[in-house]
């Protein structure tokens, strides 16, 4: 008689690396809502999720194209990633509860000043209550380049080349300091 091979398959999202079950099942334990925090190469995400044993339940959510409508040049850096950070605060705000929230960084490595913590930290300026402490500073993402932009305006070639795609959409690279101001203060004066 021949003998049967058992094999154990893990889930599809486990195998791709797409999913950390172990640590997913000990934040939906505890039963505070989620802050989720997912990047692509031009793109910052961020939800609201609370656990439910039907599926998942989102109950905020903002994209950083969002800030398209106010002018700001969506990629995937430091101060875009605190306005989406500071957007998906107010969304979450207009819900009226006070609740505590964990931030859900995925598989991204907790590095100080890295964009899942920028993001937490926009989030918390806009009036969300999450736990940990990550204290960072207004020069990490403020976007402070437009020094960087101006020094380099020497070298036109070096400028277009690190700029182009900014050029392209009609940004000046040298006026980001007060765009992002502006930026914030309509995200600001939006109705929660």
């Amino acid at each position: 008689m021949k003998k049967k091979i058992i094999k154990n398959v893990k889930f599809r999202r486990r195998r791709e690396s797409a999913t950390n079950y172990k640590k997913r099942f000990g934040m939906v334990k505890g039963g505070i809502t989620r802050v989720v925090f997912r990047r692509s190469n031009s793109t910052i995400i961020g939800q609201v999720i609370r656990y439910s044993e039907k599926g998942d339940m989102v109950m905020a959510r903002a994209d950083s194209k969002e800030l398209a409508k106010m002018k700001w040049p969506s990629r995937a850096n430091r101060a875009t990633a605190y306005l989406t950070g500071y957007l998906l605060g107010k969304k979450a705000a207009a819900s009226g509860k006070k609740e505590e929230y964990i931030l859900d960084i995925g598989l991204n490595s907790p590095i100080k000043n890295s964009l899942s913590f920028v993001f937490a930290k926009g989030c918390r300026d806009a009036g969300m209550n999450i736990r940990g402490t990550f204290d960072i500073k207004e020069e990490v993402y403020n976007y402070s380049d437009a020094s960087y932009a101006t020094s380099l305006k020497k070298d036109k070639k070096l400028f277009e080349k690190q700029y182009s795609a900014y050029i392209k959409e009609g940004h000046d690279p040298e006026s980001f300091g007060k765009l992002f101001n502006d930026t914030k203060k309509a995200l600001e004066s939006m109705k929660a």
